[in-house]
C-alpha cells in the first residue's frame, strides 16, 4: 500500500518487481550523472571567460561525445530487454484465472475449476467497515496462492479499461475481443490493492483490484467453499 508523502515505490512482493525497481534506481542514476555533468558544463561556461579554441576542431572530442552516449545506451537497453523477457515467460502455471473488465466493475473467472467465478463490485463509502479503504475495497476479493506462477487472462466486454496491481509490476490493458495475459508470482503472503488504469467512463475510478495472497492449503479451502 502506498503512504501519505511517498516518494517512491511500492513495496515489491514479486521477483518482476523487485527487478523493475532496480533498473529503476540504476537509469536514475544514470541520469543524474547526465544532468550533474551538463549543469556542470553550463555553470561553467556562464561563469568563465577563458576558451580554448583548439578544443573546437579537436577530432578526439567529437568521438567522444558520440561514442558515450551510445554506451549509455546500451546499459540502458540490456537491462530493460532483459525484464522485458522475464515479463513475457510463462513456465508451467499453477493456476490460470481470466479478468474481465466491465463498467465499472470486474468478474473472474478460475478456468481450472468448474463454477468458480464471480464479480468484484466497490464496497460504497458508506458500507465500509473501520479498517478497510475508502474506493479500494472490494465485495468479493481475488484469492490466489503464493509462491506459485499464476496466468492472468485480461479482457473487457465493452471499453478499454487496464487491470494493474502495483506491488507486483503488473499493468495489462483490458480490450475487447482480445485476450491479453499476464503472470504474477508473490513471494509473500499479504492484501494488495489496485485500481483500472485506463480511463473508461465517468465511473473509471470506482472499479477496484484486491489480491489476497495465502498459502496453498487456505487457497483449496477457500476454493472448494466458492464452488
Amino acid at each position: 500500500m502506498p503512504y501519505p508523502m511517498q516518494l517512491g515505490f511500492q513495496d515489491a512482493t514479486s521477483p518482476i518487481m523487485e527487478e523493475l525497481m532496480y533498473f529503476h534506481d540504476h537509469t536514475l542514476m544514470i541520469v543524474f550523472l547526465i544532468s550533474s555533468l551538463v549543469l556542470y558544463i553550463i555553470i561553467l561556461m556562464l561563469t568563465t571567460k577563458l576558451t580554448h579554441t583548439s578544443t573546437m576542431d579537436a577530432q578526439e572530442v567529437e568521438t567522444i561525445w558520440t561514442i558515450l552516449p551510445a554506451v549509455i545506451l546500451v546499459l540502458i537497453a540490456l537491462p530493460s530487454l532483459r525484464i522485458l523477457y522475464m515479463m513475457d515467460e510463462i513456465y508451467n502455471p499453477y493456476l490460470t484465472v481470466k479478468a474481465m473488465g466491465h463498467q465499472w466493475y470486474w468478474s473472474y473467472e478460475y478456468t481450472d475449476y468448474e463454477d468458480l467465478t464471480f464479480d468484484s463490485y466497490m464496497i460504497p463509502t458508506q458500507e465500509l467497515t473501520p479498517g478497510q479503504l475508502r474506493l479500494l475495497e472490494v465485495d468479493n476479493r481475488v484469492v490466489l496462492p503464493m509462491e506459485l506462477p499464476i496466468r492472468m487472462l485480461i479482457s473487457s466486454e465493452d471499453v478499454l479499461h487496464a487491470w494493474a496491481v502495483p506491488s507486483l509490476g503488473l499493468k495489462t490493458d483490458a480490450i475487447p475481443g482480445r485476450l491479453n495475459q499476464a503472470t504474477l508470482t508473490s513471494t509473500r503472503p499479504g492484501v494488495y490493492y489496485g485500481q483500472c488504469s485506463e480511463i473508461c467512463g465517468s465511473n473509471h475510478s470506482f472499479m477496484p483490484i484486491v489480491l489476497e495472497m495465502t498459502t496453498l492449503k487456505y487457497f483449496e479451502k477457500w476454493s472448494s467453499m466458492m464452488q
